[in-house]
């Protein structure tokens, strides 16, 4: 594939992962499906450009100070014990179930982002309990990096509802969680055969660039724009993925 293209698509993919604390999966994998890969080496791609991404991403936003490392490193080690598994469930599954459950998952993380408030005034009574915590990046990790996905999807609404915060807030708790999650992932990908390592480095390596230009661009964002623009992100995904089933 032409080294233009897959720089365009990591650049956008980084600038999803740096507005919206998402691994970049949710451009990279119906990106490289249209492009000729079955979802399998799809998801091979997108997971290990994001570890570029998130890494990244968790530094500028160490940096900022705005990383809640007391929620973050649950979720994380949730998020890094289900992503072992996610090799074998890739391996086991036929293309066309995992692309049905990934719409499956558009549908509900949507769901929970439209029915989450997006002003909330107070966040210090909302400290939850540590296995809950857990839990959440447990299962997203295990069914995350299945799909081809850092989590983001799931984490950013799911906790935000959980926590009664803004999503906007969530977005540094998610990059931290990808970290992990995509590791995991990619190592359990590659073991079963579906790592795709000269594409994922090369849109891994210009996802920097573009989660550098997503981290300023949230750093602007109101909580209210940047739920809606969630919503609106979950619409075209949800519209990309059915096209690809349906054709």
């Amino acid at each position: 594939m032409d080294i233009v293209i897959l720089a365009i698509y990591g650049t956008t993919a980084g600038i999803l992962a740096g507005i919206f604390g998402i691994g970049g999966g949710t451009i990279i994998v119906p990106a490289m499906m249209l492009f000729g890969f079955d979802i399998k080496n799809a998801i091979g791609i997108s997971a290990m450009q994001m570890i570029f991404s998130s890494v990244y991403g968790t530094y500028l936003n160490i940096k900022a100070k705005i990383l809640n490392f007391k929620i973050a490193k649950f979720v994380a080690f949730g998020g890094l014990c289900g992503a072992t598994f996610s090799g074998f469930i890739v391996h086991s599954l036929q293309p066309i179930y995992l692309e049905i459950a990934f719409i499956l998952i558009c549908i509900y993380s949507l769901f929970k982002n439209i029915k989450q408030k997006s002003e909330i005034k107070s966040t210090k009574n909302n400290i939850p309990k540590e296995f809950i915590l857990f839990i959440v990046g447990f299962v997203t990790g295990i069914f995350a990096i299945s799909l081809g996905i850092g989590g983001g999807l799931i984490i950013v609404p799911v906790v935000a509802y959980y926590l009664n915060i803004p999503t906007k807030q969530v977005v540094p708790i998610s990059l931290f969680f990808v970290i992990f999650s995509s590791l995991s992932g990619t190592i359990s990908l590659a073991i079963n055969g579906y790592a795709n390592y000269k594409e994922g480095f090369i849109v891994g390596i210009f996802s920097l660039f573009g989660v550098y230009i997503g981290t300023q661009i949230n750093k602007k964002m109101s909580n209210r724009f940047h739920k809606n623009a969630v919503t609106i992100l979950y619409l075209i995904v949800l519209a990309v993925m059915i096209k690809n089933i349906i054709s």
